[in-house]
């Protein structure tokens, strides 16, 4: 199973939902629950004192905007990735959000996520 075959409603439906907890659980702080739908390996890779600094101390990332723009998936191998334009509710401009997809063990989980 390659996520990659699935239609762009079907990809839609899997990570729209993944993305706007990823910003609702961003916002809050609450790690356990921003981390719920990531991949073993990527779990396996986070280095979780840094990540619950960047919780702690990340303006941006405790302030974004919950309304955002898609702006479409790269398709490579064996993920999606995909494409947002987020801003925040307390800092001017603009930040590119991207969200990796793919399978792992049959489940779609998130490989990557970040905001630059």
């Amino acid at each position: 199973m390659n996520i990659i075959d699935n239609t762009d409603e079907e990809l839609l439906a899997i990570g729209i939902p993944w993305w706007e907890d990823l910003i609702k659980y961003s916002n809050k702080g609450q790690y356990g629950k921003f981390i719920r739908n990531f991949s073993y390996d990527l779990l396996l890779g986070l280095n979780e004192v840094e990540v619950g600094k960047q919780f702690a101390k990340s303006e941006l990332t405790r302030s974004l905007d919950t309304k955002y723009d898609f702006l479409g998936f790269i398709r490579r191998g064996e993920h999606v990735t995909f494409l947002f334009r987020v801003r925040s509710t307390k800092r001017e401009g603009e930040w590119l959000g991207r969200m990796v997809v793919g399978y792992e063990r049959g489940e779609p989980k998130i490989f990557a996520a970040s905001i630059f």
